[in-house]
């Protein structure tokens, strides 16, 4: 599921060494919030995670070290920005 990035957003994921393929899982397989300000966050949480787990197999190992990624997606479904959750977070 290749969504469309904005230029902040490909910048983020350069710095901050999520790859294409991580987002793609994310994107596909993450949990949706609602931010209550136009956009949505999407991460993982412990059932997307098993759902990602299932479907993928063993190219889930690949992706596991960006299991703590977010987007978060415009109202147009462009993802803005990517990074990592740091702590214990509600979206």
């Amino acid at each position: 599921m290749r969504a469309p990035l904005t230029d902040h957003a490909r910048v983020r994921m350069q710095q901050r060494g999520i790859p294409p393929a991580a987002l793609d899982v994310l994107l596909e397989y993450g949990r949706e919030a609602y931010d209550h300000r136009g956009c949505r966050i999407v991460h993982f949480d412990k059932r997307s995670r098993r759902r990602a787990a299932r479907a993928l197999g063993d190219a889930f190992r690949g992706i596991e070290r960006y299991l703590d990624a977010y987007a978060v997606l415009a109202s147009d479904d462009a993802v803005v920005t990517v990074g990592h959750r740091c702590g214990r977070r509600s979206p």
